[in-house]
């Protein structure tokens, strides 16, 4: 990869190279000193939902009239960091540089929000640049809390003592180090007492390694391990029901109301919590552990009068609208919306709150309505996918006409090779509102 950016007082030009093929963008972008700007369209966040929906908002409104505020260098396609952890594919191949995804000549305010003022309709940030808009979409995701787990802040070298995490581009391969290194004894997988992300992820790293540990021959000598907050294996019975017939016959120990709440790093011990009885623990040694941080809600929307009780985004769950402002919007993880956090659903979403705002926009009362759809790919081998799909009724809303909880090399194929296309040509430009229209298609207009 070759990457040049030149610089001026008002806009940057960065050209990167990657396969040998040249891309140039250019985004007016801000970056210190105070200032006072005012666009249409304010979206804060540059993980999937912030950027689809600023491809969105630029195709119905112009570049001009829609800027975004996010201060990361990169963008990752988070749902292969599964395959990563699991030595298939590169953390390399999951980024992108934000300025390759950003649309181009939307305004790209290079900070964090440090507060979100509603009534004012304002924003500030951090470089000292106070931002007011017409309107405002949040999708600044949810907030990874390692910290809040004893001991592993205190942690320097977590190869060494051969623990990883998918849930952070730093530490992701760790996981991937602690699996080639695996000798014999316990590999653990926790899932904290929060609300997660992806909530397959911490078990589809389980099932990868348990296939790992059979192809090298090491299984026999391994204890694979699944500990889990959750008082199920899965939320959705019919998956479950499919997952609990293999932790079964690949003989996978499930302790359900277990919260990992320390690590001993030293003697390679995890302190789990029984839930069903706070205050007593349980202490595992481990040869292998893969922690799941706790997850919160994002500081910035928590401090705000835009939070509900629990500090996440307080919206209408299907308009995806404020339920107090309605000029404010929201989509993705920084939500309350009572569905699984995942890509999939940000997807579905897009396309809702898409419709949502052209409705806004001409006064109108907004007439399309989320269901809550979202997508769970259970990777259960290093060639199988159970693909998990779901409502807000917590009822299976399958795409294709075929029993999904039955693990498939096709569904693998898509997983692997098919969404991350769909993921950086599709839902990032605006253009993949989720597969709904082909489920009417497949499945004859009936569901």
């Amino acid at each position: 990869n070759v990457t040049l950016m030149y610089l001026s007082s008002c806009s940057v030009v960065q050209c990167h190279r990657t396969a040998g093929i040249g891309v140039c963008r250019l985004h007016t972008s801000s970056s210190s000193a105070s200032s006072k700007e005012h666009y249409k369209v304010l979206v804060l966040g540059g993980g999937t939902g912030g950027i689809a929906m600023s491809a969105r908002m630029k195709r119905k409104l112009g570049a001009e009239n829609v800027a975004i505020v996010e201060t990361s260098e990169m963008h990752y396609y988070q749902p292969i960091w599964t395959l990563v952890g699991a030595g298939v594919k590169s953390v390399a191949a999951s980024g992108r540089p934000t300025a390759s995804v950003i649309p181009p000549g939307v305004k790209w305010v290079k900070s964090n929000v440090r507060e979100i003022d509603p009534d004012t309709h304002t924003v500030r940030t951090d470089n000292g640049m106070e931002i007011s808009y017409q309107y405002l979409i949040v999708a600044l995701g949810l907030q990874l809390h390692y910290e809040k787990i004893k001991g592993l802040p205190e942690i320097d070298d977590w190869e060494e003592f051969k623990i990883g995490s998918n849930y952070s581009v730093q530490t992701v391969e760790k996981t991937w180090s602690a699996l080639q290194n695996f000798k014999e004894g316990n590999a653990i997988f926790s899932f904290p007492n929060t609300p997660v992300k992806c909530a397959g992820a911490p078990q589809k790293i389980m099932y990868l390694t348990d296939a790992y540990l059979r192809k090298t021959g090491k299984r026999a000598t391994a204890n694979v391990m699944y500990n889990t907050s959750l008082p199920v294996l899965f939320g959705i019975k019919k998956y479950a029901d499919a997952l609990w017939e293999i932790v079964k016959n690949r003989d996978i120990q499930v302790n359900l109301r277990h919260n990992l709440v320390e690590v001993r790093a030293n003697k390679q011990e995890a302190v789990f919590e029984n839930l069903d009885n706070p205050g007593e623990t349980e202490v595992f040694e481990y040869e292998m552990l893969h922690v799941t941080p706790p997850m919160g809600p994002s500081p910035v929307i928590k401090g705000s009068s835009l939070a509900d009780e629990g500090g996440w985004l307080d919206v209408n769950k299907e308009t995806l609208q404020h339920n107090k402002y309605p000029n404010v919007f929201g989509i993705g993880d920084c939500t309350n919306l009572p569905t699984a956090k995942t890509a999939a659903a940000v997807a579905a979403q897009s396309s809702i709150l898409d419709r949502t705002i052209s409705k806004v926009l001409k006064n109108e009362k907004p007439d399309t309505k989320y269901d809550g759809y979202t997508s769970c790919p259970l990777v259960t081998s290093y060639s199988k996918v159970i693909l998990a799909e779901f409502d807000y009724s917590g009822q299976p809303l399958e795409t294709f006409p075929i029993d999904q909880s039955k693990e498939r090399w096709t569904m693998y194929q898509m997983k692997a090779d098919v969404m991350p296309h769909l993921y950086w040509h599709g839902l990032l430009k605006g253009f993949w509102g989720g597969p709904g229209p082909i489920r009417k298609i497949l499945h004859l207009g009936m569901k």
